[in-house]
């Protein structure tokens, strides 16, 4: 027995439901066979932490159910004390679309969050930043290394003399030309990079890099109207302020660089006029996300998330929840929250859409997990989701958005993306997301420039390796040391504090920037 699998606690075990018929092992470390759980089972193998063990017999093509769920079927007899990991397990199929439960869970209605307010900045269009950023819109990849040498010069010479502004940032992306662009699908890129031209934490200020023969030409991408901008002088709507690096005037690369620095230190000026007040939470706009899962984390993290998402809610504040591969196995959950039947059928057409998309690259939702996940413990999508989805709370859910599309109301919203961490935190914030929340068991650096990230750990063991990039431990709620509510308060209050400016994220302090991933279904030429 060497130090990793001596347990210095006495065994540990959760049971999600008394139903289940497996728990995962919470120690450090994990337990070695001969180990007596406190529900008197006796480990047969040594099992990692936060794996499963059998907590009864379990014969061939049995049910193995963990909570409340069947998460699979037991491809030979697993006796009590068994390790029971995803080789063991034939896993169910998926649910059907058709016979859901629809808006049928009606919780009684929470009293109103009142009190709690944060400091951002009031858009003209009413919309709140929790920073203030200059973004720098790119209508193709061609024009990113010049974008990309102007920002740093930017950065360097003239975000200095503009000490109100926050940073700077190049938006640049993979597509705008070789693309079929006039595809039904292209929709779903165009209005992502749209939208998140105008994420509340840019302010309103647009700017534009363009080469000048690209397909997403900048009045398709933004056309007349999309700026909610006016000049009050005329009441017209402002021009698209555009560097297109193919006109004449420019000549040598140099000249390239000196008219993004130029246009950009217009917007610098205004945006450094912009000054925190004294908002409600309800302008908060939250994307909720995991990656990097594993079995604790719809133990710890994802339920502290979905404690606080409930929070959220009370105060009148909006929170997105997204993923479709990681909810699409707890579907009938999730229409019979629906708040109406018509929310229950957005769902229902979403799933259904990506179900077709999966098709078409011959694969099923069984693609997601990863050996990372399986590592930590998850065997399979269906039970990855049903830890996934309570990062939602129990709140009805009101909305529903499709990749790319802008939030138009508040509450509970379900943004449909694809699982991926970079697209789904790209479309969070074309959506209008101004604060990200992040939860992870394997841990990742993960970090977005154009809002600030919240991550939180679902283990003691990664939240003490990870100490300077994790910024929340959800680990103290399997170890008894706290309650889902002790860190889902933790949580809404460190969000307040985050929003106001008052305290930067980890990512934000080592300035860790993932890449903007467009989702683009649509052939590319």
């Amino acid at each position: 027995m060497n130090a990793r699998t001596t347990p210095l606690r006495p065994p540990l075990c959760i049971q999600m439901h008394e139903a289940d018929n497996v728990a995962i092992v919470a120690n450090d470390g994990g337990l070695p066979a001969g180990t007596t759980l406190p529900a008197g089972v006796t480990l047969v193998d040594a099992v990692p932490q936060a794996h499963k063990v059998a907590l009864q017999d379990i014969p061939q093509g049995g049910v193995v159910r963990r909570y409340n769920v069947p998460i699979g079927y037991a491809i030979r007899a697993i006796p009590a004390g068994s390790w029971v990991h995803e080789k063991l397990l034939d896993m169910p199929d998926a649910r059907s679309l058709d016979g859901l439960p629809i808006a049928t869970v009606k919780p009684a209605a929470l009293p109103p969050l009142t009190g709690y307010t944060f400091e951002g900045y009031r858009n003209a269009d009413g919309s709140v930043g929790t920073r203030n950023i200059l973004a720098i819109t790119e209508t193709v990849q061609c024009v990113a290394g010049v974008t990309e040498f102007a920002v740093q010069r930017i950065k360097a010479e003239l975000l200095p003399k503009y000490p109100k502004v926050d940073d700077v940032v190049a938006l640049a992306h993979t597509y705008g030309c070789g693309v079929a662009i006039d595809a039904p699908d292209a929709v779903i890129p165009i209005r992502t990079l749209r939208n998140i031209s105008l994420n509340p934490n840019f302010g309103g200020e647009v700017m534009v890099v363009s080469l000048g023969c690209e397909k997403l030409q900048p009045e398709r991408l933004l056309p007349p109207g999309s700026i909610p901008l006016v000049d009050e002088r005329t009441q017209a709507p402002t021009p698209l302020d555009v560097v297109c690096l193919q006109d004449e005037a420019h000549v040598g690369f140099m000249s390239m660089v000196d008219s993004v620095m130029r246009q950009a230190e217009r917007h610098l000026q205004r945006l450094n006029q912009r000054r925190r007040e004294t908002v409600p939470v309800s302008e908060l706009v939250v994307g909720v996300q995991c990656g990097g899962s594993d079995a604790f984390s719809g133990v710890t993290a994802n339920p502290a998330v979905g404690f606080c998402t409930d929070l959220l809610v009370r105060a009148g504040a909006t929170v997105m929840f997204s993923e479709v591969t990681e909810v699409r196995d707890g579907i009938d959950q999730l229409t019979a929250r629906a708040s109406t039947p018509e929310v229950a059928d957005a769902m229902i057409r979403e799933m259904a859409w990506y179900d077709a998309y999966l098709q078409r690259g011959r694969v099923d939702r069984s693609a997601n997990t990863t050996p990372g996940n399986k590592k930590g413990g998850l065997s399979n999508i269906v039970e990855k989701a049903m830890g996934s989805i309570v990062k939602s709370g129990s709140s009805p859910i009101t909305g529903v958005i499709s990749p790319g599309e802008k939030l138009q109301q508040k509450g509970l919203i379900y943004a449909a993306t694809p699982a991926s961490d970079f697209i789904c935190g790209t479309l969070q914030v074309a959506a209008g997301m101004n604060l990200h929340v992040f939860t992870t068991g394997r841990g990742t650096p993960y970090g977005l420039a154009e809002v600030p990230v919240i991550k939180v750990a679902t283990r003691d063991d990664l939240a003490r390796r990870w100490h300077d990039l994790m910024d929340i431990n959800a680990g103290t709620i399997a170890t008894g040391e706290k309650t889902i509510e002790d860190v889902g308060w933790e949580m809404f209050h460190l969000m307040l504090e985050v929003a106001s400016g008052r305290k930067k994220t980890w990512a934000e302090h080592w300035k860790l920037r993932n890449a903007l991933v467009l989702f683009n279904p649509a052939p590319v030429t």
